[in-house]
C-alpha cells in the first residue's frame, strides 16, 4: 500500500512539474512572438490606409484617434496628411450583420466627405457570393461602385431597400452588412472631421516596420 501511495505522489509531482514547465514555455513563446505580431498588424493597417487614402507624408497610425460610432461601437480614425495638409481620413469600422459574422472595413474619405476607396480587412462570407464585396463596390458598373459617392447626399443602402447601391448578386445580406459598415464609418468621419481639418499637427515619423514580412 505504501508503494502505491509513493507512486501516486511521484506521478502527481511529475505532472505538476510538467504543467509548470509547459506554462513557462507558453509564456516565453508569447513574449517572443508578441512584438513580431504587433509589427505585422501595424504593417497591415498601414497598407490598408495607403489603399484607401491619397498619397500622404505623415504616419496616420501614429495619429490614430479612437472614438465610438452612434451606437457605442469602437472605431479608429487615421488622418492622412501631405506636408501637414489633410488629404484624407481612413476609418476602421465593423458591422456585425454579415451572413457569416463580422465584416471589418477600412474606408477612406476625402476631407469633403466623399468616399475615396475601401479595403476589406476581415470577412467570412460565402465564397463566390458575399466574398465578392472585395471588388464589387468599387467596380464602375451600373450602381455598384461607392467610390466617389457622398453619403450625405446618396442613400448608401441596397436598391432592394430603396437605396442607391446595387447589391452583390444573390448576396443581399452581405451587401447590407457591408453598407452598414460604410455608413458607420461615415458617421465616425463626421464626428472627427472638424477637429482634424481645423488644426493640422506636426508630421510624425513613419511607424517602424523594419523586418516585417508581409504576404500581399
Amino acid at each position: 500500500m505504501k508503494k502505491l501511495q509513493s507512486s501516486l505522489t511521484n506521478m502527481v509531482l511529475s505532472l505538476g512539474i510538467i504543467a509548470i514547465a509547459a506554462a513557462a514555455l507558453l509564456a516565453w513563446m508569447n513574449r517572443l512572438t508578441e512584438e513580431p505580431i504587433r509589427l505585422a498588424e501595424l504593417a497591415k493597417q498601414e497598407s490598408a490606409i495607403k489603399e484607401v487614402s491619397p498619397a500622404f507624408t505623415n504616419s496616420p497610425v501614429a495619429e490614430e484617434i479612437l472614438t465610438s460610432s452612434a451606437d457605442g461601437e469602437q472605431a479608429a480614425c487615421y488622418p492622412a496628411r501631405d506636408n501637414g495638409r489633410l488629404v484624407g481620413v481612413a476609418v476602421k469600422t465593423v458591422s456585425h450583420n454579415g451572413f457569416n459574422g463580422d465584416i471589418e472595413l477600412m474606408v477612406g474619405f476625402t476631407p469633403e466627405g466623399n468616399i475615396y476607396n475601401y479595403s476589406v480587412l476581415k470577412q467570412g462570407e460565402t465564397p463566390g457570393l458575399g466574398t465578392r464585396m472585395v471588388d464589387w463596390f468599387k467596380t464602375d458598373k451600373n450602381r455598384q461602385s461607392i467610390v466617389g459617392r457622398d453619403p450625405a447626399r446618396d442613400n448608401m443602402t441596397v436598391s432592394k431597400d430603396g437605396g442607391d447601391v446595387d447589391a452583390i448578386t444573390s448576396a443581399t445580406i452581405s451587401s447590407r452588412a457591408f453598407l452598414d459598415a460604410v455608413n458607420r464609418a461615415y458617421g465616425v468621419f463626421r464626428q472627427v472631421s472638424g477637429q482634424l481639418s481645423a488644426a493640422p499637427v506636426a508630421e510624425a515619423a513613419p511607424a517602424d516596420t523594419t523586418g516585417v514580412v508581409t504576404n500581399n
